[in-house]
């Protein structure tokens, strides 16, 4: 891929991280069409977070992985991945769908510093409370990552962060900060579900308790 490019653009109120799987619903007419093309030319588009009122500058490319389900009216379930960040330039509309001057960016060169082993094995400690608290199988393929890029962007890809959090996480461009960072996000998420799941507790127990929790 060049450093700079025009893509498809496809502004949806969801964020995408390299290498993370995001399932897609395709029914507009426009998009049927652009996301046709994408597939037929084994082409990525770029998906940009759409928030109803801007559209950030920041996104990812991804690539139609598979085409899941077809439906006689055009309509696809498809499963793409996270390939590139960009930046967009300028926005291009002269085709039915939306287009973008981008460039494509990386992260920056580091030296492993003291704490960076930390962090990883800090991280895989909270993955495993994690998969016991959901009483699920430990993350394997997560658990293997060493690599402090893809260990960060593959923690904000866990379901439970929004979008404003895994767009901070996507415009980093020091793997290192973003490991520290995106393991205290896993730790105050892993409370928030404990929080919630306190909660229904006590509601299911007639809500006895209840005041002591949410103060």
């Amino acid at each position: 891929m060049t450093t700079e490019a025009r893509i498809p653009l496809f502004p949806l109120g969801v964020v995408v991280l390299p290498e993370m799987l995001l399932p897609l619903h395709i029914f507009e007419e426009r998009y049927k069409l652009m996301i046709g093309e994408c597939i037929a030319e084994d082409k990525p588009f770029g998906i940009v977070l759409f928030d109803s009122e801007s559209i950030r500058s920041v996104g990812c490319t991804t690539r139609v992985h598979e085409v899941t389900k077809s439906y006689a009216d055009g309509r696809m379930d498809i499963l793409t991945r996270g390939e590139k960040r960009f930046v967009i330039h300028a926005l291009v509309e002269e085709r039915a769908y939306m287009e973008a001057q981008v460039s494509f960016f990386e992260d920056k060169r580091e030296s492993p510093d003291d704490t960076l082993a930390e962090s990883v094995a800090e991280a895989h400690r909270l993955l495993k409370r994690m998969a016991a608290m959901m009483s699920t199988p430990a993350p394997e393929a997560l658990l293997a990552l060493e690599d402090p890029a893809d260990l960060s962007f593959a923690i904000a890809a866990l379901e439970g962060f929004t979008p404003a959090e895994r767009q901070q996480f996507l415009e980093m461009t020091s793997a290192h900060d973003r490991l520290r960072k995106s393991v205290q996000a896993l730790a105050h998420l892993l409370e928030r579900i404990q929080l919630n799941r306190e909660i229904k507790r006590l509601i299911g127990g007639n809500g006895h308790g209840l005041s002591e929790i949410i103060k």
